[in-house]
C-alpha cells in the first residue's frame, strides 16, 4: 500500500512547564484547545501532514516535560530531533530567561544541522511581563526566526510550525533529493517516491496527554 506522506521529520517542543507546548501542539494537530494545565510526564507526540513545495511532509512532533526531573529522559530525545521550537510564556519573564538555559541544551545535545526557532505564547494574554521586541532581540541572537502565539486564540499556530518544517526540509534538500534519484524506475512509475529521513520513535516512551 503507499504511503500517505513522502518525508517523516521530527520536530520537538523545549520550554519551562506551563508556557503551554501541549496547548500549541494539541491546537496545531487537532484545531483543539485544552485549558485546563496538567503537566506532560517524560515524552508525549502527535503527527500531521504537511504538503510543502509538493512535498507531503509528515511531521511527528514530540512534547517534552519542561520540569527539572524529567529533563534527563527528554535530553535522550534531543540528538534525532531535526526541528525544534523553543516556547516561553510572554506573561512569564522567568520562562523567558530560561530560554537560554534550553538554548544551551540543544547546542549540547541536538544534531549540528538542527533548525530552531523561538515562540513566544499566550500572547494573547493582558498581563505581558516580555515584549516582543525582547523576544525579537533573543531571538536574532541566536540566529533564529521568531513568533509570538496564542493556542487560545489560534493565532500564528499553523504558521510557526509549518515556518520549522520548511526550514527543516530544505536543510535536507539534497540528500532527500539524492535518495529519490536512488530509487528504482519501477516504483518511480507506480507513484511511489517515499523518503523517510528518521527512524522510528521508540515505542517504550511513555505518552501521556497533557497541557
Amino acid at each position: 500500500m503507499a504511503k500517505e506522506y513522502d518525508v517523516l521529520l521530527r520536530l520537538m517542543l523545549l520550554g519551562d512547564s506551563g508556557v503551554g507546548k501541549t496547548c500549541l501542539l494539541w491546537r496545531f494537530t487537532d484545531d483543539d484547545f485544552h485549558p485546563s494545565h496538567i503537566s506532560t510526564i517524560g515524552i508525549d507526540f502527535k503527527m500531521k501532514t504537511l504538503e510543502i513545495d509538493g512535498v507531503r511532509v509528515r511531521v511527528q512532533i514530540w512534547d517534552t516535560a519542561g520540569q527539572e526531573r524529567y529533563q534527563t529522559v527528554t535530553k535522550q530525545y534531543y540528538r534525532r530531533a531535526q526541528g525544534i521550537l523553543l516556547v516561553y510564556d510572554v506573561t512569564n519573564e522567568h520562562s523567558f530567561q530560561d530560554i537560554v538555559k534550553w538554548a544551551s541544551d540543544v547546542d549540547e545535545c541536538a544534531p549540528e544541522r538542527v533548525k530552531w526557532i523561538l515562540v513566544g505564547n499566550k500572547c494573547d494574554e493582558k498581563e505581558r511581563r516580555v515584549t516582543t521586541e525582547q523576544g525579537n532581540k533573543l531571538a536574532k541572537t541566536y540566529g533564529m526566526d521568531f513568533f509570538e502565539t496564542s493556542a487560545f486564540s489560534n493565532y500564528n499556530i499553523n504558521e510557526c510550525f509549518t515556518r520549522l518544517t520548511e526550514l527543516v526540509l530544505h536543510a535536507n534538500r539534497k540528500e532527500l533529493d539524492g535518495l529519490s534519484l536512488s530509487i528504482s524506475d519501477d516504483l518511480s512509475s507506480a507513484g511511489q517516491r517515499s523518503v523517510e529521513v528518521s527512524q522510528k520513535v521508540e515505542e517504550s516512551a511513555e505518552r501521556t496527554c497533557s497541557c
